[in-house]
């Protein structure tokens, strides 16, 4: 990890810039993904897998014996462990369900908002170094919350030809059934356009690469929408004084070894603390069965000594981390501090494992910056909202005269007479 102290405030445009690939590197290729799935359906999907993934597929579903056989196969204290998650997710994401709003704004003016499930979504699960199954339930639990009518699921062929058995096997615990064998761009690409396989989706979700990222954001000119820019893991810890060396390093290797495109930042107020950590890092990382992994990802990362919170949680807030963890025995004092982060865990008591698996958040989250926009996955996430309005003859001439008057300022003559020619009219 590179180090730094009391960078200058100039600096830090160059130390939140995430390392990614070119843009227009990345644009070609799903451009060309996009178009041969568009030309030649399934048989472009099973030659991108072929090229990509190194797997010959016969057939792109998998079927729902398959599926069964997972789930029976898999170790019942996984199942449990699975089932825990599952409860906890399913009832923080339970709370979040809307309420529709009925106001009568005036006399004669009813308005109403309904929020409205989407009714067939993608879910993209990544396999390729490490089986996200997490990643499924933390998707489909708030899908079937919200009330989506269809899921599907794709996930890379990357385990001895074939999907994960613990993906197929927490996608029946959750129920899906329609199931793909189908990673990458050519995944997106595929539940975008629709082949003779896969129906097209309207609402794909699901972290991945930067390629994959890339096609989220390709499918808009499909007609399909995404989630949010979720792509190479993320971490920043905030270390003050009373934080524990040992725990920061354990939680930043923990996502650094996500991939080797991840990046983990440490920023602390306390340079014992930063060469303590530094020590830690490079102890702990040898004991890593992915040590290959988290050390590529530790030339991307870096430690920061800013000697004031208050310009520690500036830049904090210029990175907005996906995950950041408050590593203080008085994490509450810095909350207010907190502007832009996806998910945030306070204590040092509190990993952000707990975020990947169990506690109940969500961990589908917003990186490289997205996080001063963009919120994490939600029940909202697979819900539109319709208005609604009905107005009567005295609703509408308590307000007729503002449409009317605002119309023809905009010379928009048309929109005022059909207010005028309703009040006039009698009926």
């Amino acid at each position: 990890m590179k180090e730094f102290i009391n960078p200058s405030r100039e600096m830090y445009d160059q130390l939140v810039r995430r390392p990614t690939i070119s843009a227009r590197e990345m644009r070609n290729t799903i451009s060309t993904v996009f178009k041969e799935i568009e030309l030649k359906g399934d048989e472009a999907v099973k030659s991108f897998t072929s090229a990509y993934d190194s797997v010959d597929l016969e057939k792109i579903q998998v079927g729902k014996e398959v599926l069964e056989r997972a789930y029976a196969q898999m170790d019942k204290s996984l199942i449990q462990a699975i089932r825990t998650a599952k409860e906890n997710i399913y009832s923080f994401h339970e709370a979040q369900y809307p309420t529709d709003i009925n106001i009568e704004i005036n006399k004669g003016i009813q308005l109403l908002q309904r929020s409205v499930p989407i009714e067939r979504i993608g879910i993209y699960i990544p396999g390729g170094t490490a089986p996200l199954l997490s990643t499924i339930l933390m998707l489909a639990i708030p899908a079937r919350i919200a009330g989506c009518k269809e899921i599907v699921l794709c996930s890379p062929p990357t385990y001895k030809g074939s999907i994960h058995p613990s993906i197929l096997a927490t996608a029946h615990i959750c129920g899906i059934q329609e199931v793909y064998a189908v990673g990458g761009a050519q995944a997106i690409a595929a539940m975008a356009i629709g082949t003779e396989t896969i129906r097209k989706v309207m609402k794909v979700f699901g972290p991945g690469n930067q390629f994959v990222t890339a096609a989220k954001e390709y499918a808009i000119d499909y007609g399909v929408a995404m989630d949010l820019p979720a792509g190479p893991s993320e971490l920043l810890v905030f270390a003050d004084e009373t934080s524990v060396p040992a725990f920061i390093a354990a939680d930043l290797l923990s996502q650094a070894e996500h991939g080797v495109d991840s990046q983990v930042v440490l920023i602390t107020t306390s340079n014992d603390i930063a060469i303590q950590v530094k020590n830690e890092v490079y102890d702990q990382v040898e004991r890593l069965p992915r040590k290959s992994i988290a050390t590529e990802a530790l030339k991307n990362s870096f430690s920061v000594v800013i000697d004031s919170p208050e310009e520690a949680f500036y830049f904090i807030n210029q990175y907005a981390p996906e995950h950041l963890i408050i590593a203080s025995e008085q994490p509450s004092s810095y909350i207010d501090k907190i502007q832009n982060a996806g998910s945030v865990f306070l204590g040092n008591y509190c990993p952000e494992s707990a975020g990947d698996y169990a506690s109940g958040t969500n961990h589908t989250l917003p990186t490289s910056g997205w996080a001063k926009a963009y919120n994490g996955v939600n029940i909202d996430s697979y819900m539109k909202k319709i208005t609604f309005q009905h107005i009567n003859k005295e609703g509408l001439e308590l307000i007729g005269n503002a449409i009317t008057l605002m119309a023809r300022e905009e010379q928009l003559e048309a929109h005022a007479r059909a207010v005028d020619i309703r009040l006039n009219t009698k009926i």
